[in-house]
């Protein structure tokens, strides 16, 4: 299948307000959409979106579509696209956030949602020497990913991975960032943080020990701190993300 690009049709902002549904780039062809599955709940049960309304789509994958509700029927809706939007709403810096896994999970889920709306590429689950809980909950995570996404209107939707420990995060760092930055309260104050591609590492509660401090520094990740306050984890990760992608 193809997407519907026409350029005519591009535009670089949607109208306000307008409400996001979530197609794959699969569903997306010839210039109709179809949306079903949750999603399609969603639009007919929840939001009862009828022919004529116009919604917002997004594919997940960096293109937000302006389209007209075609027809609705018992399991699917097709959508006309009218105009789409390449990267709305995404910011030419990329960042990637590695956060280790929380005590209290739906810190985690606050984590998750508040870092997706802020912009972020993709999540790595971490577990540290200090890390407690060991269970993941990647699908649950994923599924907040996506509503975050159509929440703030992005179009592309993180992937959030099956957690790593730190070790093997050290030994993949370069292969997913440009420059990693370790977030850790006895390192020396912020550095000059430029454009390009980040990855920003947080701990759990406790913080880092001296032993991953080291192992990242030798795996050239710059240590450095967000300021003189103690900050929770998932408030640590959510200014350090902004600091770059706001």
């Amino acid at each position: 299948m193809t997407s519907a690009h026409p350029s005519e049709n591009e535009a670089h902002e949607p109208p306000h307000g307008l409400e996001f549904f979530y197609a794959p780039p699969q569903a997306i062809s010839n210039g109709f959409i179809r949306i079903d599955g949750d999603e399609f709940v969603h639009l007919s049960h929840v939001m009862r979106r009828t022919p004529g309304d116009i919604i917002g789509v997004a594919d997940g994958q960096g293109t937000a579509y302006t389209a007209e509700v075609v027809t609705v029927e018992k399991r699917m809706a097709v959508c006309k696209v009218r105009t789409h939007h390449p990267m709305l709403h995404e910011s030419p810096v990329r960042v990637i956030l590695a956060a280790a896994l929380l005590k209290n999970p739906s810190r985690y889920d606050f984590l998750i949602e508040k870092a997706t709306e802020i912009g972020v590429s993709a999540i790595i689950p971490l577990i540290t020497d200090r890390t407690i809980p060991r269970q993941a909950r990647t699908e649950r995570w994923q599924k907040l990913a996506l509503a975050a996404m159509k929440q703030s209107g992005r179009c592309v939707l993180p992937p959030v991975h099956e957690p790593v420990t730190f070790p093997v995060l050290m030994e993949r760092s370069a292969s997913f960032a440009a420059q990693r930055w370790l977030f850790h309260e006895a390192a020396e104050d912020s550095g000059i943080i430029e454009a390009g591609s980040h990855m920003v590492i947080i701990g759990p509660e406790g913080g880092f020990t001296d032993g991953e401090v080291a192992l990242a520094v030798k795996n050239n990740c710059a240590a450095i701190r967000l300021g003189p306050r103690r900050l929770r984890s998932e408030t640590a990760a959510v200014a350090a993300t902004a600091r770059f992608l706001l």
